[in-house]
Formats: structure tokens, C-alpha cells, sequence
């Protein structure tokens, strides 16, 4: 496979995965691992249902959220994101305005931190709340996806759109931090980063960031950044597979869409998406995985664009 195909396939991977995990997740969300294995036995179907009365297939706001994000980012193209790496503003204005757009929609869910940043936003066009103990739930870090897709050529502008998008809702040191860290994972997963080296990079970001520290693991997959992370990051690295460790998530229940879909990501960076389960590809709603491969193929080519013109 050449080095574009391998790229497209594990960014493929990441997207179709993320969605898998989201659309398998959400039929468990708030449920307890014992709730689950009465009700379910092992969770490990993409059936719909759970409390937002899903159809078969759908997914929640973790999918059209990022979605929306990465229609603001190739909306923009390649000149938006150079002007924003030199403080232009414009960029982030555009992404606020497509979760606006989004939340008019009357999406399916959207968290209560979602909503208080947007309505922020829609109220007084700030670009950033004030710091607040309130952001440290996971809404900025399950959207993040396409930013690290059309930044792969430049970490420094990773970093700066990353938190540029995730502040105009969460304002968080915590939520910077696992926005940051696990896009960081997802960069290294999709350069082709095997198991056991990213057993190694988790357990030095954990030691460099010891709030995420998920040894012993506790348990809990609330949406609480911390919970969020630690689930994600305990069954990544205890599963080398991407239907285990899937499967072992989303039994974990509570906040088992997001996580799932977190999971789905780096998991199916790390596998490719040729190797996702054909079962689960079939599941997903047709335009949720045709919105997906096509916004794939232009976030790459937007980074692409990005590095050729950082190059000249």
C-alpha cells in the first residue's frame, strides 16, 4: 500500500471508527455495566434504542458535531487555516457559526456545556467563555477529530486550532489538556504507530499529565474529562483489537457513546479501515458514512495544501 493509501485508510479508519463507536455506544448511554449484561447480555450490535430511541444506525452529536466542525475547516481551506495560525480570528467566528448552524438543527442531544458555550456565542460573539470549573466535561475533546486531520503537517497549528475550537464552549485546563493529549495519539496512531508503542506514549503522557492516571482503573466513564480519558486510554492499551476493545467500552456504559466513539477512533487509526468490522460499516446510516469518507478525503487534502504552503 503507498504511503497516501496507508494515510487515507487510517484517517478513514479514525472517522468510520469514531462513528461506529458512537452509533454502538449511544444504545447503552447511562446504563450501568449491570444494567447492560441484564438487558443485553455483552453488548455488541448496532441495534439503536437506548434513551434517545435511535434508529438502527444513527449516531449522536459526538458524529454531527465533528462533522460540523469539519465543514467549517474546508469551508475555510487552506488560506483561513494560514491566516489563523497568524491570529486571524475569522476562522473560529466560521467554526462558531457552523455550531450554531448545527445546534438550530435540533440535533438529537447536545450536552449542557455545548449549549451554554453556543448560546454564548449566539448572545455575544465571544469567541471563549471565562475560565470556568464547570467546562471539565469531554464536549471539546469528542469533536476534535477533523482539526487534527486538516493540521497533520503542522503540530504547533494543531494545537492552536484545537484549543481555538474547543474554548468557544469548554474553557477547562483539564479539557485542554485531553483535547491536546489524545490528538497528539491520534497524529502518532495515524503515522502508523504500533500497539506496544502506544502503550508507551500513554504511560509517559500519564506520567506527564498525572490527573488522567488510569491505573488502577476505577471504573467510571462519566463525561467528565478525566472518567472520559481514563476509560478510553485503560481499554486502548489493554486491547490490541479494534472490536475488543470496542466491545469492552461501551459495556463499560455511562457516557458509553462518547467513549465508544473516542475509542473507535484511535482503535480504527490504528487498524485501518479496511480492517473495521464489516458488519458494523454496514450498520451505519449510508449518508453518515458517505459524509465521512468525503469530508476525510478533503481535510487530508487540506492539509496537504497546509504543509505545501508552510514548505514555500
Amino acid at each position: 500500500m503507498s504511503f497516501m493509501r496507508e494515510k487515507l485508510d487510517r484517517a478513514l479508519g479514525a472517522y468510520l471508527g469514531f462513528a461506529i463507536g458512537d452509533a454502538l455506544g449511544a444504545t447503552v448511554e447511562f446504563m450501568r455495566p449491570r444494567e447492560i449484561e441484564l438487558a443485553y447480555g455483552v453488548h455488541r450490535e448496532i441495534i439503536g434504542g437506548g434513551w434517545l430511541k435511535l434508529a438502527r444506525g444513527q449516531v449522536t452529536d459526538d458524529t454531527t458535531m465533528s462533522l460540523a466542525l469539519g465543514d467549517a475547516l474546508l469551508q475555510g481551506g487552506s488560506p483561513f487555516l494560514a491566516r489563523h495560525a497568524q491570529g486571524d480570528e475569522a476562522l473560529v467566528r466560521s467554526i462558531g457559526d457552523a455550531y450554531v448552524k448545527w445546534f438550530k438543527s435540533k440535533p438529537v442531544d447536545c450536552g449542557n456545556t455545548c449549549r451554554r458555550g453556543i448560546m454564548r456565542y449566539m448572545r455575544d460573539g465571544t469567541l471563549e467563555g471565562l475560565p470556568n470549573p464547570g467546562d471539565g466535561g469531554n464536549g471539546a475533546l469528542m469533536r476534535n477529530l477533523p482539526a487534527v486531520l486538516a493540521t497533520l503537517g503542522d503540530a504547533a497549528l494543531f494545537e492552536h486550532l484545537s484549543l481555538a475550537q474547543a474554548r468557544l464552549t469548554h474553557h477547562h485546563p483539564l479539557s485542554d489538556a485531553a483535547t491536546l493529549g489524545l490528538g497528539h495519539l491520534l497524529r502518532l496512531l495515524l503515522d502508523g504507530t504500533d500497539h506496544s508503542t502506544c502503550q508507551q506514549w500513554v504511560a509517559q503522557w500519564v506520567l506527564d499529565n498525572p490527573s488522567f492516571r488510569f491505573t488502577p482503573y476505577r471504573g467510571r466513564a462519566t463525561a467528565y474529562v478525566v472518567d472520559t480519558v481514563q476509560t478510553v486510554l485503560h481499554y486502548l492499551t489493554l486491547h490490541d483489537n479494534f472490536e475488543a476493545a470496542m466491545v469492552a467500552t461501551v459495556n463499560q456504559g455511562d457516557d458509553a457513546d462518547t467513549t465508544g466513539a473516542l475509542v473507535g477512533m484511535l482503535a480504527g487509526a490504528r487498524c485501518g479501515a479496511a480492517k473495521l468490522p464489516p458488519r458494523w460499516l454496514r450498520r451505519l446510516r449510508p449518508e453518515i458514512a458517505s459524509a465521512i469518507t468525503n469530508q476525510t478525503c478533503g481535510l487530508l487534502a487540506l492539509s496537504g495544501g497546509n504543509a505545501l504552503q508552510k514548505a514555500h
